[in-house]
């Protein structure tokens, strides 16, 4: 059996349990691509799937990551798509490919629709098998660093912005979080979209990057309270669209400042999944509130056009580079909120 480097974990728990280690070379199936990664990019969800806060069903050890870029090393025999050398990266969201809603370009609600690092090994590791349906060209112009920053979280917030709350120019959005990866694509698709953009963020050298990347108004949400700051901003009227990725507290103020016939989009919970909401704010005001979870592989394609070459009027926003080796430490620093944008392992 040949053996590959790749950071698994054998138990749950902190950072701490995550091994630089041996495993075997993935053996893929008839329709599947053997991907040798170049780089990863950390999301929360490795997080969560680390620490078996949200799924604990999955065999152990196991290897994380779901975003990754890197070259084809093998092809399955019916592939016909994609060759061995060629340059891609991961769109990671599995289904079957089979049900209507698949059939339909809806696969985010496929009834087995999963993303990848979640059941399967992941994207932690020199190589990793996936179905070929699942990667995509590298865009001209990107390095696999900047291609392995880019899927996840530009694919969920363009479901969000443009398909789900439908984004219209004019209008005010309140993108929370800028520092994240979602968030920094947020606020660059919601300016795309032609949106006046505020965001929150918990440090002053990261309103400022946030600054950079096209935000209007900016707020930190550690001196000030991010509700009166949008009253003020906004002369009480209240934004158009709540992008919003925290859940707890942050949801339930979010509702508070959401303008007459406003739209709040939530596509997480990484600090407390429960909240409370004060419906007579949501049918007094017309409010409407959306639940997103990844998107569909053509909004992939679709968002992907805007990284292209001399076109480009999206950019990946990478913090740090770490080696797969350190993965430990590259979680640790997400944990602890230092990251503006994404963190990515080479490989």
């Amino acid at each position: 059996m040949s053996f590959v480097k790749a950071v698994r974990f054998h138990s749950f728990g902190d950072a701490n349990v995550l091994r630089y280690e041996d495993a075997p070379v993935p053996s893929i199936g008839p329709t599947d691509v053997l991907l040798q990664l170049k780089a990863a990019a950390l999301n929360h969800l490795d997080v969560f799937i680390r620490s078996g806060s949200r799924e604990k069903n999955i065999p152990l050890p196991h290897i994380p990551g779901s975003d990754g870029a890197g070259n084809i090393a093998e092809v399955g025999r019916e592939v016909k798509s994609f060759k061995p050398g060629d340059s891609v990266l991961i769109s990671p969201g599995i289904s079957c490919c089979q049900c209507e809603m698949c059939l339909g370009g809806k696969d985010n609600l496929c009834s087995k629709y999963h993303v990848l690092g979640t059941k399967e090994d992941g994207t932690y590791a020199e190589f990793v098998k996936l179905p070929a349906a699942n990667v995509l060209p590298i865009p001209h112009g990107l390095d696999f660093n900047q291609a392995a920053a880019i899927p996840l979280v530009f694919l969920t917030a363009w479901h969000m912005l443009v398909t789900l709350v439908k984004v219209r120019e004019g209008e005010t959005a309140l993108i929370h979080g800028a520092g994240s990866g979602v968030g920094s694509a947020g606020i660059q698709i919601a300016k795309l979209l032609g949106a006046r953009v505020i965001t929150t963020t918990g440090s002053d050298e990261k309103l400022m990057k946030a600054k950079a990347l096209g935000a209007d108004e900016i707020i930190n949400y550690r001196e000030k309270d991010f509700t009166e700051e949008v009253k003020r901003i906004t002369e009480k009227r209240g934004v158009d669209v709540v992008f919003e990725h925290i859940g707890g507290e942050v949801f339930e103020k979010s509702i508070t400042i959401l303008g007459k016939s406003g739209r709040l989009v939530t596509c997480g919970s990484t600090t407390n999944f429960l909240s409370k909401v004060d419906i007579r704010y949501v049918y007094s005001r017309q409010q409407t509130i959306y639940g997103s979870w990844m998107g569909w592989k053509q909004e992939l394609v679709e968002v992907l056009k805007f990284f292209e070459g001399g076109k480009r009027k999206l950019q990946p926003v990478i913090d740090s580079v770490f080696p797969l080796a350190q993965a430990a430490e590259a979680q640790r620093r997400m944990e602890e909120r230092k990251n503006f944008g994404k963190i990515v392992l080479n490989v």
